[in-house]
């Protein structure tokens, strides 16, 4: 059988040995071998510092995000190949779909989110300028730039597609080379999509390595500039977390590990509600998707204590009818575990559940398979135990598969208890109608949790359920769990970035930034609307007025807009109220006359005003003053599939004193060249 080869360095390495056989699921038979010997660690982790991070650090943000979804289309041409490879995982197709399209899924949400969410630019902006003297001329901004190292990556068995993905795609959109590690029992899925990527030469050279087999001293090699992700048992995270280079170096240690996911059942939710059958097809879906190999699976099931046996009956009636066996062959809907050793694994953590239960429904020893050999595959039955919920086993003990515990409650109170006993977890879910219930769990329960779902019948039809990892959302959990966080669509990029907070003038500001801050230079001159944005600098400016507000204008506009609240047009009401003490002009005529101050009429290079941000009304304009307007382009952020930009102009609008009477930033369309 053929031997995984790792892709170290800038080229493929085959081990010196014959490697450690790996099996199919479903068969036993062999799939390949795996070995790791004679990779140089620490000479893969110099070359994607020296070679992958500046190839990624001379790219932006959105040349990033570009090739993320360059990649993701790729590779959704190859599913075909990794479904039928999947398949040798135990996986069935909906398995496959839920590992290999969730991973593609991952590179295209965070390939939309770099070009929605951050600039067209290498350096990150976090926040508004902080004014830290009298005078305005020493300033501060926090930024956020890449690190200088490598993410080293190390995954479960479970996801071979999804798990590397959604590690990789924040830190590629960082800037950051990724080194990944999968988990061996699959990692055959894992080396065949990294081959895909490899070969499609989409990717910058040295912003992905590959590594098959053991780890070696991969991690006494990693410096404070280096980030390790891992996702896998708490106590291997536990060591992980100890290595003495991690320690010492203060390396940014990211971990999913062990979680005992809870779901409740509110107590509105009674037989013949929409809630119940949803709760109970939750339930059964959450142990056999993967077969229940997932670690945001429903490991302890809450129910009213009065509706525990409805709930047991309604379950073991729906787990009937799940034919396990072959993931190939038609009909089939639960495959087998990742390997017989994962089967071993989860009876002995069966028999310490049963220690504090009883079976509901199937048999930890005996199942009955279709076009398999029960015992030559990695295969067992669903099983769904019920527990006293005061027992410790059900709150400690993870089965890492198609089992979940059903346990009775009898108060709010109670259950958030008994979800908190988990010691922290991935993923939670609550299932009721009852907002006042939901409201009092999901605040009692958050602490202990990464991500809490509500589920009723108004959101279900569009819910992607309690298993479901979404990249626009924190993937990790408290205590138990890790203590980690992945994806959270922007937050999982800033987590392999530096924040950096950088003082100085402003005009020290806008030059680091590449943004304009208040009180730096301004170039007046050509009216900056008839500039292209290859024409167009940062402190371009114009200032237009001053324009006279007069009392006809002011109940024109109420006139003309219906906005006649008392303040534009009853003198006695508005003379009363504290803020105003007489009639003041419209927030909204103020922006009008505003932007008829700056505008520039003519066609030219200027395609569009597409929003304000950030207005603020600030002092009340009254009849008789004098408004005048300066605008100064502030962000210029170049569209790289379009042949025009944004541009963010910073629009101050101040009276005859020289006080602002209104703040905000104009968002415009402006043509790349001249037209």
């Amino acid at each position: 059988m053929a031997l995984l080869r790792s892709y170290v360095s800038g080229e493929w390495h085959t081990a010196a040995d014959e490697g450690v056989p790996l099996h199919d699921a479903a068969t036993g038979e062999e799939v390949a071998r795996i070995s790791s010997k004679g990779v140089d660690f620490a000479a893969a982790l110099e070359y994607g510092r020296r070679v992958g991070g500046p190839a990624l650090r001379e790219l932006t943000f959105h040349q990033r995000a570009a090739l993320l979804k360059a990649l993701a289309s790729h590779l959704r041409e190859h599913r075909e190949e990794l479904y039928a490879l999947s398949a040798r995982t135990g996986a069935t197709l909906g398995d496959s779909k839920f590992d290999i399209d969730g991973g593609i899924g991952v590179l295209f949400s965070y390939g939309s989110k770099g070009k929605r969410e951050l600039p067209n630019d290498t350096v990150y902006v976090e926040g508004s300028v902080e004014p830290l003297s009298r005078g305005g001329t020493f300033v501060a901004q926090h930024i956020a730039t890449p690190l200088r190292g490598v993410a080293v990556q190390i995954n479960a068995f479970n996801f071979p597609v999804w798990g590397p993905l959604e590690k990789f795609a924040p830190a590629f959109l960082a800037g950051v080379p990724s080194l990944v590690k999968p988990a061996s029992s699959t990692a055959y899925l894992t080396a065949r999509l990294v081959e895909l990527i490899i070969e499609s030469g989409i990717l910058p050279e040295g912003s992905l390595q590959f590594v098959a087999g053991s780890v070696g001293d991969l991690l006494d090699h990693v410096t404070a500039q280096d980030l390790v992700s891992f996702t896998g048992s708490a106590s291997t995270a536990q060591k992980l977390r100890a290595h003495p280079a991690i320690i010492r170096n203060a390396v940014r240690f990211n971990a999913e590990a062990d979680s005992l996911n809870c779901s409740i059942l509110g107590p509105d939710a009674v037989p013949g509600t929409t809630e119940f059958d949803l709760f109970v097809k939750q339930l059964t879906t959450e142990m056999t998707v993967k077969a229940g190999q997932k670690c945001t699976a429903i490991r302890r099931a809450f129910v009213p204590a009065e509706l525990l046996d409805d709930v047991a009956a309604a379950a073991s009636e729906r787990l009937a009818k799940v034919t396990v066996g072959n993931p190939a062959s038609e009909g089939v809907r639960m495959g087998a575990l990742a390997s017989l050793e994962q089967r071993e694994e989860v009876r002995r953590s069966l028999k310490a559940l049963l220690d504090a239960g009883s079976v509901v429904f199937g048999d930890p020893e005996k199942v009955d398979v279709v076009d398999a050999d029960a015992e030559r595959g990695a295969f067992i039955s669903p099983v769904l135990l019920k527990a006293d919920p005061e027992r410790s086993e059900p709150h400690e003990v993870e089965a890492f598969g198609p089992v979940s515990t059903l346990m009775p409650y009898t108060s709010t109170e109670q259950v958030v208890d008994f979800a908190a006993r988990g010691g922290g977890s991935l993923a939670g879910s609550v299932v009721s109608a009852d907002k006042e219930f939901v409201r009092e769990v999901v605040l009692g329960a958050a602490p202990y949790h990464g991500r809490l779902l509500v589920l009723d019948a108004e959101d279900a039809k569009e819910s992607t359920g309690h298993g479901s990892p979404m990249p626009q959302l924190v993937h990790g959990g408290p205590g138990r769990a890790g203590g980690g966080e992945e994806m959270g669509g922007i937050r999982g990029v800033l987590h392999h970035m530096q924040r950096t907070a950088v003082q100085g003038s402003p005009a020290v500001l806008s030059a680091v930034t590449g943004r304009w801050v208040a009180g730096a230079p301004r170039s007046e001159g050509v009216h900056p609307f008839r500039k292209s944005l290859a024409e167009l600098r940062i402190g371009d400016s114009v200032v237009a007025g001053p324009r006279t507000v007069t009392q006809e204008d002011v109940d024109h506009f109420a006139e003309f807009t219906g906005d006649t609240f008392y303040a534009h047009t009853d003198p006695e009401a508005a003379a009363a109220n504290p803020l105003f003490g007489g009639i003041v002009a419209h927030g909204y005529l103020v922006v009008s006359f505003a932007a008829g101050l700056f505008v520039s009429p003519e066609p030219g290079p200027v395609l569009a005003n597409y929003g304000l941000e950030n207005l603020r009304f600030l002092t009340p304009v009254k009849v008789g003053d004098s408004l005048t307007v300066t605008l100064t382009a502030k962000q210029i952020t170049p569209r790289i599939d379009q042949e025009y930009g944004e541009v963010r102009w910073d629009a101050d609008v101040t009276n005859a004193e020289g006080e602002s009477v209104a703040k905000y930033d104009v968002l415009t369309l402006v043509s790349k060249e001249q037209p």
